[in-house]
Formats: C-alpha cells, sequence, structure tokens
C-alpha cells in the first residue's frame, strides 16, 4: 500500500499537515489488504447507521450533527470537509427516502453488523482500532478511506 504522506495535498496549509499526520497515524493500524477492504465498506456503512440513529432521534439532529462533524473537517482540509459534505448529503437523502419506521432498527441491526466486521479486521491486521488510542480517529476513518478515492482521481486535499 502506499504511504500517505508520500502523496500531494493540495498545499502546505497547517490544517493540511495535520490531516496528513493523522491519515498516517490512522493508516498505521490499517496496512492489511483485507482490514482495508472491511473498512472501506463498513467506515461508511458505520457513518451512514450513526447518522440514521441521529436521525431516529430527530432529522434535524442528524443534520446538526453533520453539520458539526463538518466544522471539524473544514479545520482540517477543504477538500475532504467538501467530500464529507457530499457524503453526508447523500447518506441524509437516503435518510429522508427510506421509510421512517425502518430507519432505527434498520440501524440498529446495521451497525452492530458492520462492527463486528470492523474488529474481524482489526483481528486480521493483529492491531487495535485507532480509536482506542484516540476518539478523534472515529472521524479520521471516512478521511481514510475518501483519501484513496481523491489518490485515484487525483484530487487535491
Amino acid at each position: 500500500m502506499m504511504d500517505i504522506q508520500q502523496l500531494p495535498a493540495s498545499n502546505q496549509m497547517q490544517g493540511e499537515r495535520k490531516v496528513l499526520q493523522l491519515l498516517n497515524k490512522y493508516a498505521e493500524s490499517h496496512r492489511n489488504p483485507h482490514n482495508e477492504i472491511i473498512h472501506f465498506i463498513c467506515v461508511p456503512v458505520i457513518m451512514w447507521t450513526v447518522l440514521a440513529l441521529l436521525w431516529a432521534v430527530h432529522p434535524l439532529v442528524a443534520v446538526a450533527g453533520s453539520v458539526i462533524a463538518l466544522f471539524y473537517y473544514f479545520s482540517l482540509s477543504v477538500g475532504f470537509a467538501l467530500g464529507m459534505c457530499m457524503m453526508a448529503t447523500l447518506m441524509l437523502s437516503v435518510l429522508w427516502w427510506m421509510p421512517q419506521e425502518l430507519v432505527l432498527r434498520v440501524a440498529i441491526i446495521v451497525f452492530v453488523i458492520a462492527w463486528i466486521f470492523q474488529f474481524i479486521g482489526h483481528k486480521i491486521e493483529g492491531k487495535k482500532p485507532s480509536f482506542f488510542e484516540d476518539l478523534r480517529f472515529l472521524l479520521i476513518g471516512p478521511l481514510f478511506v475518501i483519501s484513496f478515492l481523491y489518490r485515484r482521481w487525483k484530487l487535491p486535499y
């Protein structure tokens, strides 16, 4: 796998250096290709389930949670924040169109299944999940996933 710090960023502002440091630290426990594939699937799924759980409380709670997370992402990288904004918008749109009586039930079931796979991935990796060290890595996981897309599409971050 390619090391994230070897990759060009859009520029070298402080926030972008910080995001690269966080991505590199996160990558330390996500080197095994099987664990990476599990994460590429499960991290966005878990993100959706968290939004769905917040949506079950009230749709505005899910929107507020997204906005709060986006402030953090903007502090790290405008490019990543825009990608996360698109991802959150897509996920919230799915929740909007989904039968509301199913949201909570589906979210709980999918949340549990996705986390089981995440822990299986870390068992394969032989390293504990990054968020055990620092809870910020719960927000860095989605950036780790989209960083692969950004590099493939040659988008700056």
